[in-house]
């Protein structure tokens, strides 16, 4: 299932990992000699103190949600434990999400704290590595151009500082998401992920392996961003290789954090709080979170019938008992009353998620409203797209046509006009 992040509002198209030149170097490790890395080692001390210096943050441990709601049948969920078979009391998906949602938060409230910018000049580095650098840049930006022209459009307004941080995030995430989901995802094995891993590890040590990788090595020495969500984005590939169901909307939910809330948490920092705003940071980081549950949600309920046809269900196992259905009603492609009505909660509970994330683009800094706004109501459109077909998404794609994003982006454009509540 592909990421759906609040950078993604272009029609899927298939990106081998192949055309950025690291499929074998993740399946079979490093190949390319040291002397033609990216050594920036004046970033990557840069990095270590920056390190050192939040290491030691203290954040809230309050059981508390970033988004309350209702399991779609009426009922709102909030507890922070469940019980596991064993009768131990474990730490809910929710909880979990929420522990990494104020770690991120964290590390921007104490760069605002310190008078930091995050429209920062950048550092000096290496002598030769200036040009591979923008060089690296470039790249990105034209990948994303290719493959997320909307969202790459709505950049364009960003500072150039920006602008090429969310270009190199944008990167990194499709490369990692077609390592599971793209036309050479059966090459790929649990140990190519560990790699890919240790790989991101040695990235955010100022010690990439590629030029892309570059990219992202020196956005994070630039803007507070944390590697957490970027692990936790490969923990999602994980659980493809390994799940193709599950039992309950808990676990479906740290799924699709894993695949796309992550998105949020890594892009908050790059993207800026309005310095007007008086919104809480966490506040600004949950909405980003929810914008990248439910663009995943939508994503689920869109495929249905082309995740079937792979022997996968990403729907919440209890509540299809609880409609009447069952695995064997979706793999015969059975639109009835049970089916709608099922579909009709699981739409509700998206648009939940989308009502939560839109409180949040308000208090992003003016230049970045823009790409979420328009992402957000492209998204959306989605689910009123699954309504028309009569909730048909076994054999018919919901998508939303190229006149209406065309109609949506002047709309998104006033949007994001409007400052901070």
């Amino acid at each position: 299932m592909s990421f759906a992040s609040s950078l993604v509002v272009s029609p899927n198209v298939e990106l081998s990992p192949s055309s950025f030149g690291f499929l074998d170097s993740v399946r079979d490790g490093p190949q390319i000699p040291d002397s033609s890395r990216f050594f920036l080692r004046t970033r990557a001390a840069n990095l270590m103190n920056k390190k050192q210096k939040w290491g030691n943050h203290s954040h809230s441990t309050e059981l508390k949600y970033p988004i309350l709601y209702e399991d779609g049948y009426g009922s709102v969920i909030a507890a922070s434990m469940v019980a596991n078979p064993a009768g131990e009391m474990a730490v809910s998906a929710e909880q979990k999400v929420y522990n990494v949602v104020m770690k991120q938060a964290a590390l921007v409230k104490r760069q605002l704290r310190t008078g930091g910018e995050l429209d920062v000049k950048p550092d000096i580095v290496v002598p030769g590595t200036l040009s591979l650098l923008n060089e690296a840049y470039d790249r990105c930006g034209e990948v994303c151009a290719e493959y997320a022209k909307t969202f790459y459009l709505g950049t364009m307004l960003m500072t150039p500082e920006r602008q090429k941080a969310i270009w190199a995030i944008y990167v990194w995430c499709r490369r990692t998401d077609e390592l599971v989901d793209g036309p050479n995802a059966s090459h790929i094995t649990p140990t190519a992920l560990d790699r890919w891993e240790a790989r991101l590890e040695e990235l955010f040590q100022g010690r990439p392996f590629d030029m892309l990788d570059a990219a992202l090595a020196d956005t994070v020495t630039k803007f507070p961003v944390d590697i957490q969500p970027f692990k936790d984005m490969i923990e999602g590939m994980r659980m493809d290789l390994r799940k193709s169901r599950y039992k309950n909307f808990d676990e479906l939910y740290l799924y699709c954090y894993y695949v796309a809330g992550t998105v949020g948490l890594m892009s908050v920092p790059v993207m800026g709080i309005a310095p007007d705003s008086q919104a809480s940071t966490e506040s600004v980081y949950n909405s980003a979170l929810a914008l990248g549950i439910a663009n995943q949600l939508t994503n689920i309920l869109r495929d249905v019938g082309e995740d079937a046809r792979r022997g996968r269900i990403y729907l919440p196992q209890d509540e299809l008992a609880q409609a009447g259905l069952s695995d064997e009603d979706i793999f015969a492609g059975r639109v009835n009353d049970k089916w709608r009505n099922f579909m009709k909660n699981q739409i509700k509970r998206a648009r939940m998620f989308f009502d939560e994330a839109e409180k949040g683009v308000l208090e992003l800094n003016k230049a970045s409203r823009w790409p979420v706004w328009a992402s957000l109501l492209l998204y959306r459109q989605i689910l009123d797209e699954i309504e028309a077909n009569d909730y048909n998404n076994f054999t018919k794609r919901a998508y939303v046509s190229k006149a209406k994003k065309i109609l949506a982006l002047p709309m998104a454009y006033a949007r994001s006009l409007l400052g901070p509540s």
